[in-house]
């Protein structure tokens, strides 16, 4: 298995090679992110920060790429839940009344707090993806969806890149940091 370290080095590498292309890598690591969540693309982020404070891209486009990135892994997300949501539900109403019963819960539950769990998904590491599958099955409204995540992203990788232009000059100490803190929060969730 990779290590956050040497995948850091890699997309490093890659951001380098392709400069002119560097935003399009942010952009693309941080969809892939959203669709398959064990990818670390908070350390796409914080390579993204680097290479601002390096002065290898903007500090707009960074912000820009990595945000787009995520309200598109988002939209993924949110219409592979609809789908699955539209089976799930066919096969509630054969299966028996008390699991449909259940199934209507907890999509009311979601379309009530859904949208608290939404604005606050960049700051839950590893179930994100989850969160835009369950907005799409329980039937919320892409527009609100969109609107909340696009909110959670822009202040997570607004966190990120201050604190990559902080750590700036000291790149191991900073993919440590972001490993401990989704090791806490992985415990804490």
């Amino acid at each position: 298995m990779i290590s956050a370290q040497g995948l850091a080095d890699a997309l490093a590498e890659a951001v380098s090679r392709t400069s002119e292309l560097a935003p399009a890598v942010l952009f693309a690591a941080t969809v892939v992110e959203y669709v398959f969540p064990p990818f670390p693309g908070d350390v796409v982020v914080l390579l993204g920060a680097w290479y601002a404070v390096e002065g290898a891209l903007s500090w707009p486009v960074t912000f820009l790429s990595v945000t787009a990135g995520a309200v598109v892994g988002a939209w993924i997300d949110y219409r592979l839940g609809a789908a699955i949501g539209l089976r799930i539900d066919r096969r509630a109403a054969v299966r028996s009344p008390q699991w449909e019963l259940r199934l209507a819960r907890f999509e009311a539950s979601y379309r009530r707090w859904g949208a608290w769990l939404l604005l606050a998904n960049r700051f839950l590491p590893g179930i994100r993806a989850f969160l835009f599958y369950a907005a799409g099955a329980s039937g919320l409204p892409l527009r609100k969806v969109l609107l909340y995540g696009a909110i959670s992203a822009a202040l997570w990788n607004a966190v990120l890149l201050a604190v990559g232009a902080l750590a700036v000059e000291n790149v191991d100490e900073l993919v440590r940091l972001f490993e401990r803190y989704t090791h806490l929060a992985w415990t804490a969730l």
